[in-house]
């Protein structure tokens, strides 16, 4: 059976708290994750991360700081197969964002919150996304 590809794209939204970066985390279906989500028709890859990380956090739309390097993952979905090479960026809101987030109940997201760096590396539940928290440490240091 052939893989059939999808390209998708995410951040990491981040605030330093003194000298200590903290990251947005999304609960869905039970685990906690990175916001992203599939390319749309015509967009560019900055354009959906941006728009899929506002959507799933109920924020402003973030701005992009820095790309952070690229996941693949494989998954089966009503009998198909597909191969999903998600791009991720470093993120941060602007000033006039008020700070109250509304998560996207239609995508099941139930729960956004903010989480020192080295607690959502623990956090986070694949380990595809702890590589994407390691590269932002990295690239913040």
């Amino acid at each position: 059976m052939d893989t059939i590809p999808v390209t998708a794209a995410g951040g990491v939204l981040y605030k330093m708290n003194g000298q200590d970066p903290e990251v947005l985390l999304i609960f869905r279906r039970g685990i906690w994750d990175l916001p992203k989500g599939k390319l749309e028709v015509e967009e560019s890859i900055r354009e959906c991360a941006r728009r899929e990380v506002s959507e799933e956090v109920g924020s402003a739309l973030p701005e992009v700081l820095h790309k952070l390097g690229t996941t693949y993952h494989e998954y089966e979905e009503q009998g198909e197969n597909f191969g999903k090479t998600t791009h991720w960026y470093a993120m941060q809101l602007g000033s006039e964002f008020g700070g109250d987030f509304t998560p996207e109940q239609e995508e099941d997201i139930t729960e956004v919150a903010w989480f020192p760096l080295e607690e959502a590396k623990e956090t986070v539940g694949f380990e595809n996304l702890r590589m994407v928290l390691i590269k932002l440490e990295q690239w913040l240091q």
